[in-house]
């Protein structure tokens, strides 16, 4: 073998680990480093603020626990969210992430480091996304090696994929989720390779925090097992599979259902019999083994066949029986909707409405993982090749993350980890071969190729003259020794394995600078999407001006804290539960309905009221006690954002609770046309929600056509007016409207009719001055 460049030959190997280990420890503080960095943009360029809705939920229930301990938290009934029904939160939350969160608080104030419980819940997203890196790392050295565990720690670090879902205020379960998800699986290979109940029972714990953290923990509860299987049926049984399974699946399904939103949902939901049933199927092959020890094999051979079968339909049976008594619960909607991407439209329309449950755009795709989902596949490949356990449990976990991943936008979250490693695997792969030193011998056929094969050439010319001066040499006989010639050196060269290699530098260079130029386009996209597409918080808005200079539009703040500061404490405020976490967060007022949508009908209630007449929604809304009503409207700076946009939803999950009083159709055009100008339909003028919308909006145009910049259709000069409620607050930019809910008439008429006869009244005020004026 030779170099194709010069190696020094005076450093000990053992100076060349420790270098190479010293430079994977700087290596990685600067991945980590990279990952914090890259997810400040938020903070950088607008302040330290908890982002999105559910994160306000999050934040304001870590604020019991650190105030009140964790006592007070898992007993939190909080009233003031679903009025009038309240909400056990202790009993209806994943407590993983306001655990940390306290934990976190607690040990820095025991050293009387004084933070904030707000900054540690804002910066908690990237000050684990370095132990996700961590955690990449483990998981792709156990596929391949250390080199390739940098290059995945160093991809998902920055890759906007699951930035998207860390950056700093994004204070959700996904924040500590996919360290716990890639550091299960790390563990869990751990324990397979090593047939450990030790790394089992790691993984076990890890799961259970998974468990406590968030609600795709379902994937991991499915991929263990998934991988189990099919280790089994590839005939790859062994004590090492046993152990791992069997204690990851004991301990962490009884510590599992210690969290009290879990249950008993792990030995009596669908979801996760999956998991059971391999456990028995494990049972089973292992006692199998066991009795073909000490059987013959005809005896076995029958013993299997009569035990199998009789196996197979008695759990079969107690399945089908224990589903049809109630003591399994059915598949749920949510599991339906990920098989069927059109079933929660139909059934479901609460779930389908939000933007983050739709399927994924392949742009997406590329936005979010722009160099990886080229290296993808090509790292899949590799693990065929090879095709150890751990091999066999990536190729599962992309097939099955990537369709997951296209039906339905949030779970992009769970494809990334696994694109990182096999792109990494797949990009190591590529620049260990072209960096390697040595290459190949030249091959003997080179050689000849090159002249040494002349001297051969002439003695076999000479053997021929020789032979052709005792017989006449004929063209058949000059054939067969041509065949003859080429038969044998085929078969010298089929038995003489063929060397494999890159030669010369030059080709080595050419390919090394087009690798590090993909990674430093990758960086750059990965830059510029971060900063511009996931660094902006949902309550704080910001546009150009034409100087190019950023515009902060903080309507959302502005009318969260008028709520906060002018309207009474016990005040009740109805909006579409989007806002509902926002509001209980920032104004501090109660709320009919929030962003944890447990309870259809009520959603349902509030989408009836918005969508139904004045004197129709009236009565609803003082059942409910409600007193202000907040909607978004984005027709005046062109948010699309806003409620209109949003307003067939709560048209169909209403229609889905009365379809005898809201039809969807009623709110289109004759021409199947949804619109807000003069040809919008009769329902549709006369709804609340449009008429909360865009009441006083053609004022702002000084009687000239009010124009909606989000919908692009000109409103009618005479704007709706409103008798029921009264406007209270205006946010700036007017992408907030507030409105107060009026008592009843005190002389017990109808409120339009009362506020007619005040305006009448205001009319002819004037008349009965002038004829006292005339009597006196």
């Amino acid at each position: 073998m030779s170099t194709a460049y010069p190696l020094p030959t005076n450093i000990s190997p053992t100076t060349v680990a420790n270098t190479a280990s010293l430079l994977r420890i700087v290596a990685f503080g600067l991945i980590s480093g990279a990952a914090i960095a890259s997810r400040l943009f938020a903070v950088i360029n607008f302040e330290s603020i908890i982002h999105e809705f559910d994160p306000w939920f999050n934040y304001r229930a870590t604020r019991v626990l650190a105030a009140k301990g964790f006592y007070e938290f898992w007993n939190w009934f909080d009233p003031t969210a679903w009025y009038p029904l309240g909400r056990v939160v202790g009993g209806t939350v994943y407590p993983g992430l306001m655990a940390t969160s306290g934990v976190i608080y607690n040990f820095l104030h025991y050293f009387n480091l004084p933070v904030d419980i707000r900054n540690i819940c804002v910066l908690l997203a990237p000050g684990f996304s370095a132990l996700t890196a961590w955690a990449t790392y483990m998981f792709t050295a156990e596929m391949k090696d250390p080199s390739a565990g940098l290059l995945a720690a160093a991809f998902i670090g920055i890759v906007p994929g699951y930035i998207s879902r860390s950056v700093a205020g994004s204070y959700d379960n996904e924040a500590i989720a996919i360290f716990l998800l890639m550091f299960t699986f790390y563990l869990w290979i751990k324990a397979l390779k090593l047939g450990s109940a030790l790394f089992g029972t790691l993984a076990a714990v890890f799961y259970f925090y998974m468990v406590a953290a968030w609600g795709g923990y379902a994937f991991i509860t499915n991929m263990i097992p998934v991988h189990a299987l099919v280790l089994l049926l590839m005939g790859r049984f062994s004590g090492r599979l046993y152990v791992a399974y069997c204690s990851w699946y004991a301990i962490g399904t009884l510590s599992s259902m210690q969290v009290p939103f879990v249950g008993f949902q792990p030995v009596r939901t669908s979801e996760h019999m999956g998991a059971l049933g391999v456990f028995g199927l494990l049972q089973i092959v292992a006692f199998a083994s066991l009795v073909r020890s000490h059987v013959s094999s005809k005896q076995f051979q029958n013993l299997l066949a009569i035990s199998v079968v009789t196996m197979g339909v008695l759990g079969a049976g107690a399945f089908v029986v224990m589903t049809y008594k109630g003591w399994i619960a059915p598949w749920t909607g949510r599991f339906y909707s990920l098989w069927d991407t059109g079933y929660a439209k139909k059934y479901i329309p609460i779930i389908a409405s939000v933007s983050e449950h739709q399927p994924t755009a392949w742009p997406s795709f590329f936005m979010d993982l722009q160099l990886l989902i080229f290296l993808f596949p090509a790292g899949v490949i590799m693990c065929f090749r090879e095709l150890r356990d751990e091999h066999v449990f990536v190729i599962i976990y992309a097939v099955v993350a990537s369709y997951f991943a296209g039906v339905m936008v949030r779970l992009m979250l769970t494809l990334t980890p696994v694109v990182c490693v096999s792109a990494a695997v797949a990009l190591s792969t590529l620049l260990d071969t072209y960096v390697e030193a040595k290459e190949p011998d030249v091959p003997e056929e080179r050689m000849e190729a090159n002249g040494s094969s002349a001297p051969d050439g002439k003695k076999t010319k000479k053997a021929g003259g020789a032979v052709g001066s005792q017989a006449s040499t004929t063209a058949v006989a000059a054939a067969s020794s041509a065949i003859s010639d080429f038969v044998s050196a085929t078969r010298s060269s089929a038995s003489t394995p063929r060397q494999k290699g890159i030669w010369g530098a030059d080709t080595r260079l050419v390919i090394l600078l087009n690798a590090i130029g993909m990674l430093v386009f990758f960086v750059f996209h990965c830059t510029w999407v971060t900063s511009n597409a996931y660094s902006s918080p949902s309550v704080v808005l910001a546009s150009t001006n034409p100087d190019g200079s950023q515009h902060i539009i903080d309507d959302y703040r502005e009318a969260y804290y008028w709520l906060r500061m002018n309207t009474p404490q016990d005040a009740v405020v109805m909006s579409w539960w989007d806002y509902g976490y926002q509001i209980a967060g920032m104004a501090d007022r109660v709320t009919l309905v929030d962003n944890n949508t447990w309870n259809n009908t009520h959603i349902a209630t509030v989408g009836k009221a918005m969508s139904s007449p004045e004197e129709v929604a009236y009565p609803i809304l003082r059942k409910h006690d409600v007193d202000y009503v907040l909607v978004i409207f984005g027709g005046l700076l062109g948010y699309s954002g806003d409620d209109i946009n949003k307003f067939l939803w709560m048209v169909r999950i209403a229609q889905g609770v009365w379809p005898d009083e809201i039809q969807e159709p009623n709110y289109f055009t004759p021409q199947g046309e949804y619109r807000v100008d003069d040809r919008a339909s009769e329902a549709m003028k006369t709804s609340l929600m449009y008429k909360m919308s865009y009441y006083r909006f053609s004022e702002l145009y000084g009687g000239g056509n009010a124009v909606d910049r989000v919908r692009n259709q000109q409103i009618p000069k005479v704007g709706p007016t409103l008798d029921y409620l009264e406007e209270a607050f205006t946010t700036e930019n007017w992408i907030v409207r507030i409105y107060k809910v009026r008592k009843e008439d005190t002389l017990g008429r109808d409120l339009k009719t009362a506020n007619a006869f005040a305006q009448g009244k205001k009319k002819k005020r004037s008349k009965p001055v002038s004829r006292r004026r005339a009597i006196v």
